[in-house]
């Protein structure tokens, strides 16, 4: 890979790194710790991914108009500020004020690090997607793994050594990814834009909206691991630590399990086929969780879902790319990292309510139906664009 891709991914795993000490454990701090209602904590979540979506959406803007350093300088600079003070003040008002901060500035860096990897590598295909997220998820398995450790001392330290990781992220960007801007601008440099280009981007824009519902009802059900099923952890009796072993399981097996994807992408080349194949085996996931009483039983629903996120999440970026036109990747890298924030906004809430009203028995069912939408949408999104080609 490049050594701009791998600057990437160094600062996308310490970025990484730093959240997944917290966020994890964001819906069992504010309902185990501060006795708040897991409805209430899903609204807290479902704040700070609106706050995401905002992000996302100015970040790919920026990253199109202004500069993706300078984008990314004002996204990891909000959050660090934010999560420097989170370390001294997290009682409910500021915890929850903070979060929706540290939400937005995280927002607006996430698609920009999507979009300068697709700029700076077009080559690369998918490789160029899924080494961002490969990083993602070692950042998650490195924070994770050692978030529920820390946390059953005291979540002061963690509120510290997220604010710590911020601030380290926010010096690698500082000291090396000012020349990015250069090598994004001799590439859009060469854009050609001809009169079609807006009736081609409505269309293209269609396909993402299409392809986007299925992938934002995936990180709805998703979204329940990191509340609804964390907190059923807890009621469990599982221990906080075992808790956060099972994000350390996620992130580690992504990582090592890349020979394994490579193996299947290469025979199976239809990213549509990916995501199929991906989707099926998540709802798998949910079916053994929801039997689930014991630690052992939810590691093993946690590698199935691995297993599944594997193929579905790297695809959707890549197929975003594909659709996006000449000088609007990072819209579209914003736009479809915003959905992906508002199913984990409107995740927590909805399970969380949706548990406090009836169960999680019941939750489980309706998430299993809920994933055969991305199976209609991936099949039809890209009808339209085929037949105006």
């Amino acid at each position: 890979m490049p050594r701009y891709i791998w600057l990437l991914v160094i600062g996308t795993t310490i970025n990484v790194t730093g959240a997944s000490l917290l966020w994890p454990l964001n819906t069992i701090y504010m309902h185990n710790e501060l006795g708040k209602t897991l409805a209430f904590a899903g609204f807290i979540l479902m704040l700070n991914q609106g706050a995401s979506i905002m992000g996302n959406l100015l970040g790919g803007v920026l990253f199109d108009k202004v500069s993706a350093f300078k984008t990314i300088i004002l996204g990891t600079g909000t959050a660090f500020l934010a999560a420097v003070m989170l370390s001294f003040y997290h009682t409910i008002v500021p915890y929850s004020i903070l979060l929706v901060i540290i939400g937005f500035g995280s927002g607006i860096t996430i698609p920009v690090m999507f979009a300068m990897a697709g700029s700076v590598w077009p080559e690369g295909g998918r490789k160029t997607f899924n080494a961002i997220y490969v990083a993602q998820n070692l950042g998650v398995a490195i924070g994770a793994s050692v978030g529920g450790f820390v946390a059953s001392v005291s979540f002061n330290y963690i509120f510290m050594a997220n604010a710590f990781m911020f601030g380290l992220f926010l010096l690698l960007v500082l000291t090396t990814y000012k020349g990015m801007d250069q090598e994004k601008d001799r590439l859009m440099s060469t854009t050609i834009i001809d009169q079609s280009a807006s009736i081609k981007d409505k269309t293209a824009f269609k396909r993402l909206l299409i392809l986007s519902i299925g992938f934002l009802v995936a990180w709805i059900a998703y979204s329940q691991w990191q509340s609804t099923i964390a907190s059923h952890t807890q009621d469990l009796g599982i221990p906080l630590e075992q808790y956060s072993a099972l994000w350390a399981i996620n992130g580690f097996l992504i990582v090592i399990g890349q020979p394994l994807v490579s193996w299947v992408t290469k025979r199976i080349t239809s990213v549509k086929q990916h995501i199929y194949i991906g989707t099926v085996i998540m709802m798998i996931s949910f079916f053994v969780a929801s039997f689930a009483e014991i630690f052992t039983m939810f590691a093993a629903a946690m590698v199935i879902l691995t297993l599944g996120e594997m193929l579905v999440w790297p695809a959707i970026p890549s197929l975003a790319n594909d659709l996006a036109p000449r000088g609007r990747a990072g819209f579209y890298q914003g736009f479809i990292n915003s959905v992906s924030a508002a199913g984990r906004m409107t995740g927590p809430f909805l399970g969380g309510l949706f548990v406090d009203v009836y169960n999680i028995n019941l939750l489980f069912i309706i998430l299993f139906g809920l994933l055969i939408i991305p199976f209609v949408t991936t099949h039809y999104y890209d009808r339209g664009l085929k037949a105006s080609q």
